[in-house]
């Protein structure tokens, strides 16, 4: 039986730029290891961390990649949940293949070592990073582009941040709201259930009332 680490990853709450959220990726992860006869040993999540980041900014990737030393293989969704960064990209799977476990996709398969007698192999994996790069710099682009079209016009640069956020950056307590959320929810408890903890436990939302399904669910996307 092959063990395989399941790793996941969103850089936003609600995944703003493409809304491919954790639920998902663990879903297609589950059925792509099932198909291939894998079994999951771990699954480990890095929530609101952008796919530049290298492995050692990543809490979640890092113990992801410290249990290849009991596993076979390391499967995400897509590449671009690994890395946003041509650069990056290759630098984890290179500690991955340095532990001489596997690294897999579910929508591609197997990306396997460099072959001097296949250098397309190479090359169509870099041609992967390099749009995830692209594809990040451009929703960048358009984020400036908004703010400054919105300025020209006379209006506010930028509307109010998503939950979890603010000028500065992450905000630790709606941070620690939308962790418990994405776990409540891969623990497969609905919008209404999710409402009811938070408000048990006192959390309230950015407004100071007290959560709904409907807005726990808006703010997850």
């Amino acid at each position: 039986m092959v063990l395989a680490v399941v790793y996941l990853r969103v850089s936003t709450n609600a995944q703003a730029t493409d809304g491919y959220g954790l639920a998902a990726q663990l879903a297609d992860c589950t059925r792509y290891a099932t198909a291939q006869g894998m079994e999951i040993y771990a699954v480990r999540r890095d929530e609101g961390v952008s796919g530049a980041k290298p492995a050692h900014e990543r809490p979640g990737l890092t113990d992801a990649l410290s249990l290849l030393a009991d596993a076979d293989a390391l499967v995400t969704a897509r590449l671009d949940r690994l890395a946003r960064a041509l650069t990056t990209q290759e630098a984890i799977l290179a500690e991955v293949w340095n532990t001489e476990a596997a690294m897999h996709t579910a929508d591609a398969g197997e990306w396997k070592q460099d072959d001097p007698d296949d250098p397309m192999r190479t090359a169509m994996r870099q041609m992967a990073g390099i749009f995830a790069q692209l594809d990040r710099a451009m929703v960048i682009k358009r984020m400036k582009d908004g703010r400054s079209a919105k300025a020209r016009a006379g209006g506010k640069a930028s509307g109010s941040y998503p939950y979890g956020w603010n000028k500065q950056g992450p905000v630790p307590a709606e941070q620690d709201v939308l962790a418990r959320v994405q776990g409540w929810r891969l623990d497969g408890l609905s919008w209404p259930e999710v409402a009811t903890r938070l408000n048990a436990d006192s959390l309230l939302n950015r407004s100071g009332t007290l959560w709904t399904s409907a807005n726990i669910a808006k703010i997850m996307g």
